[in-house]
């Protein structure tokens, strides 16, 4: 019986693991923010065609164990008024694709955004959804080239499914590890004795 009870522990060690996860989850966990430089894209007045959108020369991939997590990337840059910033699905790389310097042939009105674009005012939220992507960036009307600082955060939670998957375990294990250190039939029998 008290070897019973002694393994009785790993169970409801484990549970309190699981449910200490799914409180971390709820809250999320963030990542420190991290600052680069990035160049803006000129769009200047005697430009004929219209302003360029720049975008990143390889692909973004997102694995699809991103199903099991949920990422939210915040970006905001520190001169709104200059440019835009935002993330297109990587198949515009075909039709668009960027050139030696990262510039694009094509204009903001051909893209689809995915995240930001040139209504987002100085920062928008990405959520990772599997996938690939590319990001891109333009300047305002009237911007010349300029660099400009660009602040990442990552938050990161298990996804619902994951979170809920989370809870039954723990909640079963924690119960299991109660009944394997404190039988309820021995309590039982003992109510029914007295």
């Amino acid at each position: 019986m008290r070897v019973v009870r002694v393994l009785g522990v790993l169970p409801g060690f484990v549970g309190f693991l699981c449910l200490i996860l799914l409180t971390m989850s709820l809250v999320g966990m963030e990542i420190d923010s991290t600052r680069v430089q990035a160049t803006t894209v000129p769009c200047l007045d005697d430009d004929a065609g219209g302003c360029p959108v720049g975008m990143t020369g390889s692909n973004f991939h997102v694995p699809w164990g991103f199903n099991l997590i949920d990422v939210e990337v915040n970006i905001a840059w520190d001169e709104p008024e200059k440019a835009w910033i935002g993330v297109v699905d990587a198949k515009y790389a075909e039709n668009c694709p960027p050139d030696s310097n990262g510039l694009t042939t094509c204009e903001a009105e051909e893209f689809e955004f995915v995240a930001g674009g040139p209504e987002d005012l100085d920062e928008f939220t990405f959520s990772l959804n599997p996938g690939d992507y590319r990001f891109t960036s333009g300047g305002r009307e009237g911007a010349s080239l300029d660099n400009q600082l660009v602040t990442i955060t990552s938050t990161f939670h298990i996804s619902t499914a994951g979170e809920i998957l989370l809870g039954v375990i723990g909640i079963l294990l924690m119960i299991g590890a109660v009944e394997m250190i404190y039988p309820i039939e021995l309590f039982w029998k003992k109510y029914i004795k007295s």
